[in-house]
């Protein structure tokens, strides 16, 4: 049985909530808190699994509250949120920098055409946040590393970097892409499963720490080394034989659009392979895992997060168990990688 606090000022979302969740076996509500303050007592009083957070509330906002709820008893926190609000997108992302661990949308009422989907998502959201690993928030986030053994990286090897991540993404994310210089000699190509209005949220998030530049990707263009190229929201994103940046309708792959699978396997079928360094960051499922192999494959160099900083090591662990990862490595010694492409002054 997973518990869960559901923490909402609006008597109406919070019942909402209450209901969906009623509808699975598996869940059960312990209490409802109607201010982050309150949400704060009730995460100490009842220890729940996990902890649903609107973000707008009176006497602490939500933001507050997990910042509280993490540096106390830190319990998996899912940022349910009105999407298309600026602050509130803001406020979002300051919550995952101090602990949350995944964000998703207020589902839509039960007359909306949505709600049967945005329900099922809400309830696997809260199921897979149940599974993951928080810490005492210390705002380190993952361990110390090793220095790795040095790679012959260069710009002539490595002229593409393609990542694909999921929970836990957008923090590690934030950690390697601020650690880039500028002028990194290559372009960088993104899929982070996130809910629907919260993409471009995290582009404008990931800017203000990166001095690399950070934009959505459009279709037709082609990527330029210093940039990066966030697949938005509802598409998959490919690179063509052309090398242009390709954004289609076509169906989802593994429940996800856009989908690392996508990415990844338009890398290998249109050339890209042997100039590619492909990564796989911390998320649930198998997306990108298999299409990881097929890149290595290929002749791409390619990297899994490991397990001990991955707050879900899903995704990453998939393409360890198939043979995909040339190396396992925490976000420091992906940065050292990384850092192995700039050219030497």
């Amino acid at each position: 049985m997973i518990n869960v606090l559901i923490v909402d000022d609006s008597a109406v979302t919070a019942n909402y909530l209450r209901f969906i969740l009623s509808q699975d076996s598996e869940m059960n509500v312990v209490a409802i808190a109607t201010d982050g303050k309150q949400g704060v007592e009730f995460a100490q009083q009842y220890r729940p699994d996990v902890i649903t957070m609107d973000l707008h509330m009176p006497r602490m906002d939500g933001f507050e509250a997990t910042k509280e709820i993490m540096a106390t008893v830190p319990t998996p926190v899912v940022i349910v949120s009105a999407s298309y609000d600026v602050e509130q997108v803001q406020k979002t992302f300051k919550a995952i920098e101090v602990g949350a661990v995944a964000v998703m949308e207020k589902p839509r009422g039960l007359t909306s055409p949505d709600h049967k989907q945005m329900a099922n998502e809400l309830v696997q959201l809260i199921k897979q946040a149940a599974r993951t690993k928080v810490h005492r928030h210390s705002r380190d986030g993952v361990h110390a590393a090793a220095t790795p053994k040095k790679h012959a990286f260069t710009h002539s090897t490595v002229q593409y970097v393609a990542i694909g991540s999921s929970t836990g993404g957008p923090l590690v994310l934030q950690k390697i892409l601020s650690a880039l210089p500028a002028d990194f000699p290559a372009p960088i190509l993104v899929v982070q499963h996130i809910a629907k209005g919260f993409t471009q949220g995290m582009a404008d998030w990931l800017s203000n720490s990166c001095a690399l530049h950070i934009k959505l990707a459009e279709n037709g263009e082609m990527p330029r080394r210093g940039q990066v190229y966030v697949a938005p929201d509802a598409k998959q994103m490919a690179l063509t034989r052309s090398g242009k940046i390709s954004l289609t309708d076509d169906p989802p792959e593994h429940s996800v659009r856009p989908s690392v699978s996508y990415l990844f396997r338009s890398l290998v079928e249109n050339g890209f392979s042997a100039r590619t360094l492909g990564i796989l960051l911390t998320g649930m499922g198998k997306d990108g895992s298999a299409e990881l192999k097929q890149l290595k494959d290929a002749g791409a160099i390619t990297i899994a997060q490991d397990e001990k900083s991955s707050i879900v090591f899903g995704m990453p662990g998939e393409a360890v168990k198939l043979g995909g990862a040339t190396y396992v490595c925490n976000p420091e010694e992906i940065i050292i990688k990384l850092r192995e492409l700039l050219p030497h002054k």
